[in-house]
């Protein structure tokens, strides 16, 4: 082989050979850039990453402002950029949870994503949190990119400088009679091309830029990553009585089954996983006719009760429920009847609550089941009913 093409070839491997362990590299670069990066002038930076406190195998598709900008495994993260302004986000397939907030130029967002369950479509929790969080998630996870107008690139490494080869000298070729053939000198190998180490990439610090207060987001019970909440719950509606005729302190008595003046108020605490415990205070009216007492008499019955509830989450927005209670009635009289009684009471419910935080609306159906005995003969007087009640809550 020529010596001198054998000394190139030489080069142009060792060349290739650095050139090959630098591009390897970039990948890991990119991900320590993009936990690095800072929004570019005028527009916002929405990290978005994915941690489940039970990993789940399905992978979340992930919507920015109707763009696709990747799908994350637990323990992933893609960076996105948005412009100012009115932000949405999308989470998951056929099964969706939104999120939405209003961007600020030169900020970062970090966007929570926890898998809670379901194969291979999985219901998610969508939260906001704060940068310490975020960041702090991040350094644990693993960069997948982003949509082509998001990816946070890496920034390019210089190449690398390759020392000139001088060219092997000239053989040189001693003189000798024409019979025999020329002697060639041996050309000693050219030495190692040295190839100059690549400075490591600088990346400046990112400043710690402030945390805007987050705006509303439609989510979970908990949007605020709290573990529980408080709310009130004001209802009203009609109620009807389950006995329409019985006898009262003796004397034979006819309902006004309708009631009037029928309402609730409920305090409950709530938390995340959907379980709810809290108090009830139930009033309702009835007008009755009591056979030889006059004027008619008018029943009343005030109804105090712990229920226990629980929440399914059909959707960020919409939370049917079940649940049971359990306390005392008191019954008063007024009119050509009077006196009260009390009495063990116990209702089932069930019913939905559409959430708009703080604010929601609230629709139930309950079954409300007492009796309190009478003083002559032990007779019992069923003062229970059934009906639908609607209402607005507010959660704290």
């Amino acid at each position: 082989m020529n010596p001198l093409c054998a000394c190139r070839s030489m080069s142009g491997a060792l060349l290739l050979t650095a050139l090959c362990g630098l591009f390897s590299a970039l990948p890991a670069l990119a991900a320590e850039d993009a936990l690095r990066a800072t929004p570019p002038p005028g527009r916002a930076l929405v990290f978005v990453f994915r941690n489940d406190r039970v990993p789940l195998a399905a992978r979340v598709p992930v919507i920015v402002n109707t763009e696709l900008v990747g799908e994350l495994d637990n323990g992933t993260f893609v960076a996105a950029t948005v412009s100012p302004g009115n932000t949405y986000l999308r989470i998951g397939d056929r099964v969706l949870s939104t999120l939405y907030f209003v961007a600020a130029a030169n900020q970062s967002y970090f966007v929570r994503i926890e898998a809670i369950y379901g194969l291979p479509l999985v219901r998610t929790d969508v939260q906001l949190v704060s940068e310490t969080e975020g960041r702090r998630s991040l350094a644990q996870s693993r960069f997948v990119g982003g949509a082509p107008a998001t990816v946070v690139a890496a920034p390019r490494l210089p190449q690398p400088s390759v020392a000139a080869v001088p060219p092997p000298p000239k053989p040189s070729v001693a003189a000798a009679p024409p019979p025999p053939p020329p002697i060639v000198a041996p050309v000693p190998p050219p030495p190692p091309p040295i190839v100059a180490p690549a400075p490591p990439p600088s990346v400046a610090a990112a400043p710690a830029a402030a945390q805007p207060a987050p705006a509303p987001v439609e989510s979970a019970p908990t949007e605020s990553g709290r573990e529980s909440e408080f709310a009130l719950i004001a209802s009203a509606g009609t109620f009807k009585l389950a006995n329409g005729s019985q006898v009262v302190a003796g004397l034979q008595s006819t309902y006004d089954t309708t009631s009037k003046s029928v309402f609730g108020i409920e305090a409950e605490w709530r938390s995340r996983a959907g379980f709810s415990v809290g108090g009830e205070v139930f009033s309702y009216k009835n007008d009755m006719v009591t056979t030889g007492a006059s004027p008619n008499a008018q029943q009343e019955v005030l109804a105090l009760v712990v229920n226990g509830k629980y929440y399914f989450r059909a959707a960020s927005w919409f939370y049917p429920f079940v649940g049971a209670g359990v306390g005392l009635t008191s019954t008063s009289y007024s009119g050509g009847l009077t006196g009260s009684a009390t009495g063990l009471a116990y209702q089932g419910m069930a019913g939905m609550e559409f959430r708009f935080k703080p604010v929601g609306l609230y629709v139930q159906y309950k079954n409300l089941a007492s009796k309190w005995i009478t003083g002559d003969a032990g007779r019992e007087v069923k003062v229970g009913g059934s009906g639908i009640l609607a209402g607005v809550s507010i959660s704290f």
